[in-house]
């Protein structure tokens, strides 16, 4: 697992990130995600956020639309809604953002200095961020840990880590999958670990659901369902098992 170096970075001269967020529900958490983009899209980085809906029945579409962005309706499923994110896309660079994910102050500078590298060197990667809960406790520090160690065995970051790459890396790996499961999995598979880079910056996601089904029970049910998906059982069936 690799840090990605912080140097000067040239001013861009054009703002060229598309934000995509797949959303269900989502109306206690998608206000603060938005708000992390907005310091980006002063410094013209974001140019576009979209919020492909899977079917809410709370406030996630008033919010949408308070904050500006595009509400797009779709039917439920994270590929699915990514998949059509992504084609609405209209800039050069993709970055991909669960909806209950916040992404760390001055975060902007590291993906700036990243995106330079590759439009300068035309070496093709794709960027995630470091993961990290929204919880004080020793156990949310326990599981950061263990998700640093699966990068680096593995270099299978969690979706919940965002995804930054560029409009013609997204088209030649194929795109996101139309599957309700592992689609980050996926994704990453296809990219490589070569062409994988870990970001210093955090995206700091919600611990609800680790407090909900407990901080190494929820990790080891990650890790059941991704041996499972290695030897090939259907993302649908997946997708009940992980209810």
């Amino acid at each position: 697992m690799m840090g990605w170096p912080l140097g000067k970075a040239h001013a861009l001269r054009r703002p060229m990130i598309s934000v995509v967020i797949p959303a269900l529900n989502a109306e206690a958490s998608l206000a603060q995600t938005l708000s992390c983009l907005v310091s980006a899209a002063a410094e013209e980085l974001v140019r576009q956020v979209i919020v492909v809906d899977g079917g809410s029945s709370d406030g996630t579409r008033a919010i949408v639309e308070a904050s500006g962005a595009t509400w797009i309706n779709a039917e439920r499923g994270r590929g699915r809604q990514l998949a059509i994110g992504a084609d609405q896309a209209k800039c050069g660079w993709l970055l991909f953002l669960h909806a209950d994910t916040i992404l760390q102050e001055g975060w902007t500078q590291e993906v700036r200095a990243f995106i330079e590298h590759v439009e300068r060197t035309g070496d093709e990667r794709a960027a995630v961020f470091r993961f990290a809960v929204d919880d004080y406790s020793a156990k949310a520090r326990r599981l950061e840990a263990l998700v640093r160690f699966r990068c680096w065995l593995l270099s299978l970051p969690y979706g919940d880590q965002g995804l930054l790459m560029s409009r013609h890396l997204y088209n030649n790996v194929g795109g996101f999958e139309d599957v309700p499961l592992m689609e980050d999995v996926g994704m990453v598979k296809r990219l490589g670990r070569r062409r994988l880079v870990f970001l210093k910056s955090q995206a700091i996601t919600s611990a609800q659901r680790f407090r909900k089904n407990g901080f190494l029970v929820q990790p080891v049910k990650n890790m059941s369902l991704l041996v499972l998906y290695f030897l090939k059982v259907p993302p649908r069936i997946l997708a009940k098992l992980y209810g």
